[in-house]
């Protein structure tokens, strides 16, 4: 590699709203970076995630692939 132009990887501290804090590798150059969500408080992460049916959606596709699935039980 050509020396000089690659930015420097140093150890980083990643700071989450929630107050959670981890260090990682980064070419940040303040070597500090602050997040909105983390696996410690996104609710994918944490099991807390919630399906949202807007305007019936999953219902309409339950009830469409319910009729489906009698059609090839007969």
């Amino acid at each position: 590699m050509r020396k000089g132009i690659h930015p420097q990887y140093q150890a980083t501290q990643v700071t989450c709203s929630c107050g959670a804090a981890f260090t990682t590798g980064s070419t940040a150059p303040s070597g500090a970076i602050h997040v909105e969500t983390c696996s410690a408080c996104h609710p994918f992460y944490t099991g807390k995630q919630r399906v949202l049916d807007t305007a019936g959606r999953v219902a309409k596709f339950q009830q469409k692939y319910a009729k489906i699935q009698a059609k090839k039980a007969k």
